[in-house]
């Protein structure tokens, strides 16, 4: 964990077809959640699904996992060592990922202290932070080839970061939601080791207030794509979609070198950002 302080829909179906969908899910007795989690609603529609879970299952030592491990929505919360709901740094997780694991349908509640940690290469599908702790998920593989991915969920309230990079390679996040943050994504600034980080989002909204989506280190050569992406309530359009920094590995507060899209580090156009 890093001290560094610091998303054109072409999914669109039509409202018929929308209509259609959604309709014979409410005859099979679907919630907005579980159309969420199955997919049935595009990342627009989902961003609206917000679980509202009625077990809380009290986490007081980190639950780490290979495989799949299926919350069933249900809100897991810190509690005893793991609940002192403060954000400060080095707060251990409610549920580390060893390489390759899913953690799908979860909700995670206050307090949440450092969230997730993902090891390797891992899935985090329609997983949702009501208020973010320290961060809501840490990347820190430390292969180029790990891929991590967010699908579905969503978070709130992050004074901070929400994503935080610190390994190597591809986090690509779908169909996410956040609103009331600082960063969505950080590429870890620095880190004492400092890696390549590339960075996909398809199909996000963006609520804010909140200061930037995206931040990363072009002189270590990490990319941010962003398509899809949907910025809601920023009227001064005062969220940075993306910016880039001059990275290092002493622990020094980063400088910020640009933002906007330049086709290298930041690559989107205009049209890939819209503000409703």
């Amino acid at each position: 964990m890093s001290s560094t302080t610091q998303p054109r829909a072409r999914h669109r179906r039509t409202l018929t077809r929308r209509r259609a969908l959604v309709g014979g899910a409410a005859a099979l007795g679907l919630t907005g959640a579980a159309l969420a989690g199955t997919g049935l609603l595009s990342p627009a529609g989902a961003a609206s699904a917000w679980p509202a879970p009625k077990e809380n299952v009290p986490v007081t030592k980190t639950i780490t996992f290979g495989g799949t491990y299926d919350g069933k929505l249900q809100r897991f919360r810190g509690s005893g060592a793991l609940g002192d709901g403060g954000q400060g740094e080095n707060q251990a997780p409610l549920f580390t990922l060893k390489d390759g694991a899913v953690l799908k349908n979860v909700v995670i509640g206050a307090p949440a202290g450092d969230g997730v940690h993902c090891l390797g290469s891992c899935t985090l599908q329609n997983v949702w932070w009501e208020d973010v702790g320290e961060d809501a998920a840490s990347f820190k593989g430390k292969s180029a080839s790990a891929v991590y991915r967010v699908e579905g969920g969503g978070a709130r309230k992050a004074s901070d970061k929400v994503f935080q990079f610190n390994g190597a390679g591809t986090l690509r996040i779908s169909g996410f939601q956040v609103s009331d943050f600082g960063k969505l994504v950080r590429s870890c600034g620095n880190c004492s080791k400092q890696y390549k980080r590339t960075i996909v989002l398809d199909g996000v909204d963006a609520t804010a207030p909140g200061k930037q989506l995206v931040g990363i280190n072009s002189n270590y050569g990490d990319t941010a794509t962003l398509r899809n992406v949907r910025i809601h309530g920023d009227k001064g359009r005062k969220l940075q979609p993306c910016a880039h920094y001059q990275g290092n590995s002493s622990g020094k507060e980063p400088k910020q070198l640009g933002k906007g899209p330049d086709g290298s580090f930041c690559r989107y156009a205009a049209s890939d950002v819209t503000y409703r």
